[in-house]
């Protein structure tokens, strides 16, 4: 690094760490090597040795340029790397170990190298422990992928990351920014919040980015908020018990049957006056469904009411009632006039 670059780098604290450019580490910075040499080692699954053997040579290569040896052994089916005295990076073992992790775990050649680049890392997230229940883990990863994977391609597309589900863990690969998004996401889906809350946040961030008012303020009046709708499917009873105050005192004792006849003096009538005033209640008791039965036959002989005249009729009728002396007067005079018509005898 130049003196001209140490006296732009920042010294305070800054507010945006993301857009910060950190200066690549070269062969240069390191001249005298590592000291000791460190190795990792990873498992791979059977069906996955038919195509780590073909693409091997590849990753000796690609290991080749940061001095990084690796191993391959199919009888124990697992992946060493390790550095060499020529190595120079300290760094680069965590990230070669990164890349045969992300091999073993059914992500391309192709896509796995990329890792060992500095701007690029990888995140393992593990979804198989965090809901217990087979049937919604499956549906809530399908939910995940989506129909014909457009969900996960979205997801890609938001925060540049390469994403495969497979089996209980989903591999990410990409920028770190977009690695905690992915991760937020997986883990949000497993807790059945859908993914599209979550990319409809990230589509509104991307836009609200753009705006230069917009773009210092809370968001969160823009973003969607996710409401559990979910109801609980356990078997409600139909008489709920209330909970009454607490008070350090016991409940009074209830009153037992002897204790009501005695209240009532029932308890002091013979055998023949108890079985008589029991009869008469019953006979009261059949007296008043009698009653109401009877009340209930009667009831569609009474006639309906009639409507009563609008009104608008009254008045009208009343407008032509008709005046009969008048009437009277009007034929007599009519009688007097003789009939100019009439002819004499």
């Amino acid at each position: 690094m130049t003196q001209s670059e140490d006296e732009n780098q920042p010294t305070g604290p800054i507010e945006n760490a993301w857009a910060m450019k950190i200066p690549g580490f070269k062969a240069e910075d390191n001249p005298h090597g590592l000291l000791e040499e460190s190795s990792f080692a990873t498992l791979f699954p059977q069906y996955r040795e038919q195509y780590l053997k073909q693409v091997w040579p590849l990753v000796q290569k690609a290991l080749k340029d940061y001095d990084i040896r690796a191993e391959l052994d199919l009888i124990e089916g697992s992946m060493t790397v390790r550095t060499t005295r020529k190595t120079w990076d300290p760094y680069i073992i965590i990230k070669a170990r990164d890349m045969i992790k992300l091999m073993s775990r059914s992500v391309p050649f192709e896509q796995a190298k990329r890792v060992l680049e500095d701007d690029v890392g990888c995140d393992i997230i593990k979804i198989g422990k965090i809901t217990r229940n087979k049937e919604k883990f499956v549906k809530r990863r399908q939910r995940l992928i989506g129909p014909n994977g457009c969900t996960l391609k979205s997801i890609e597309l938001l925060t540049s990351c390469y994403i495969l589900v497979q089996g209980n863990t989903v591999s990410a690969l990409g920028p770190y920014k977009g690695l905690q998004q992915v991760r937020k996401i997986v883990e949000d889906t497993m807790k059945n919040i859908h993914p599209i809350y979550n990319i409809k946040g990230l589509m509104i961030k991307r836009e609200l980015m753009k705006d230069s008012k917009l773009k210092n303020e809370n968001w969160d009046r823009f973003l969607p908020k996710f409401v559990n709708k979910n109801v609980s499917k356990r078997k409600q009873p139909k008489k709920k018990k209330e909970k009454k105050p607490y008070t350090p005192f016991p409940p009074p004792q209830q009153e037992s049957k002897i204790d009501k006849q005695l209240e009532s003096g029932e308890y002091f009538l013979k055998q023949e006056q108890r079985r008589a005033k029991k009869n008469k209640e019953k006979e009261d008791k059949h007296v008043e469904a009698a009653k109401r039965r009877e009340a209930r036959r009667n009831q569609a002989f009474v006639p309906p009411e009639e409507p009563q005249p609008s009104s608008s009729k009254q008045t009208g009728s009343s407008n032509n009632k008709v005046d009969i002396t008048a009437l009277k007067q009007k034929i007599l005079s009519a009688k007097k006039k003789p009939n100019k018509n009439s002819f004499k005898l």
